[in-house]
């Protein structure tokens, strides 16, 4: 089973402030050599200034994003009403039940943000709304926020990476790992984890492991299984086809498309992790350590423009709708480490499983096999 996405015994608290970013960026390195610190401190200076740039971007237009939560909502509810028509050819119901699915995936971003404080965070309805989203898609708010903050702090850190993230572990732990020990990180980056992503990541990951962990502290993973599986139930009784087309198999191509996005946004050909806190700051834990996955505008719309990762974890203030804006504005951010949705470019990611301290790469296991 994965292990993936929490820490249930993580203090709370947000990413840090700004203020702090800047002060860490501004703290000397360790360097022996003047012409490396000379470098080390430039580099600093660089970062620094595009931290600076991209408040800009990180204001929230309120028109856009009700106009964005009400419009994906609507869809979204429209779609399920076909998929529900038992007069409907079985082939639109299931496709309208695909769509909806994708469109789980933008709603996502829209509690991403929210969770976030980017977008919409005085309205109580929605903040009731995004309650109820988090309890029927098996995000509960307590475990996701608290992991995800954590994600953003220690971003691509080889300790504590896979706290809101995906485990990474290196060559040479691997070779040291009892046999269980490496069953049970394989399991965590096998393909079918993705594909049953479901299952695997968020009713077990988020949910069933955060409650047996810290009951109390995560009483809200207890009622997300209670709310979705009280759904189930309703939808059953109604009819077997309500059941799969309007909850499982949405719900399965949700958690599908964003494990896999969540994962390949950090675990691609050419990502940076830090094996010593010393050497890492915020901003090139961004730029080294997220991808940037051009889509189609279709794609993008479903995904929120999630593809502009690195944008987001430089400033995770700016609104989804904004990052496109924000990478044009920022030179910095022309020329990012990417990954596409191409079959070959999933195939590389997926095949990526181990650190490499010597070569300072991801590798795939020894021997080459997944």
């Amino acid at each position: 089973m994965s292990r993936i996405s929490i820490d249930p015994e993580l203090d709370g608290g947000n990413p840090p402030h700004r203020t702090d970013l800047l002060r860490r960026e501004a703290a000397p390195l360790a360097e022996p050599c003047p012409n490396k610190r000379v470098a080390g401190h430039q580099a600093r200076q660089i970062n620094k200034q595009l931290l600076l740039d991209s408040r800009a971007y990180a204001c929230e237009r309120p028109l856009t994003s009700w106009w964005a939560l009400l419009s994906t909502l609507g869809l979204f509810v429209g779609l399920q009403a076909v998929a529900a028509v038992d007069g409907f050819p079985l082939f639109v119901r299931l496709a309208a039940s695909i769509i909806a699915g994708l469109t789980i995936v933008r709603l996502f971003i829209l509690y991403h943000d929210h969770q976030h404080g980017t977008i919409l965070k005085k309205s109580r309805l929605v903040r009731a709304f995004m309650l109820l989203y988090g309890l029927l898609t098996l995000n509960p708010p307590s475990i996701w926020k608290r992991s995800h903050d954590h994600h953003h702090r220690h971003n691509s850190k080889l300790m504590g990476a896979s706290i809101g993230s995906f485990p990474v572990m290196t060559v040479s732990r691997y070779r040291t790992a009892t046999r269980g020990e490496r069953l049970a990180y394989a399991a965590t980056r096998h393909p079918l984890t993705f594909l049953f992503a479901y299952g695997t990541v968020f009713l077990y990951g988020m949910c069933i492991r955060s409650l047996i962990v810290n009951p109390r502290l995560h009483i809200d993973s207890g009622l997300a299984i209670l709310t979705h599986f009280g759904v189930a139930v309703v939808l059953g009784l109604a009819g077997w086809d309500l059941l799969l087309l309007c909850l499982v198999l949405p719900s399965a191509i949700a958690a599908t498309a964003g494990a896999y996005l969540f994962y390949a946004q950090h675990n691609f050909p050419g990502t940076r992790f830090f094996e010593s806190a010393a050497r890492w700051d915020y901003v090139s834990a961004a730029l080294n350590s997220s991808s940037y996955m051009p889509m189609g505008p279709v794609l993008a719309w479903f995904t929120g423009n999630i593809g502009y990762h690195h944008v987001h974890h430089v400033n995770h203030h700016i609104p989804f709708y904004r990052l496109p804006e924000a990478m044009a504005g920022m030179p910095a951010l022309h020329n990012p480490k990417s990954t596409s949705l191409s079959l070959r470019d999933i195939r590389a990611c997926l095949g990526l499983k181990l650190w490499d301290e010597e070569r300072q790469e991801m590798v795939p296991w020894p021997g080459g096999l997944w």
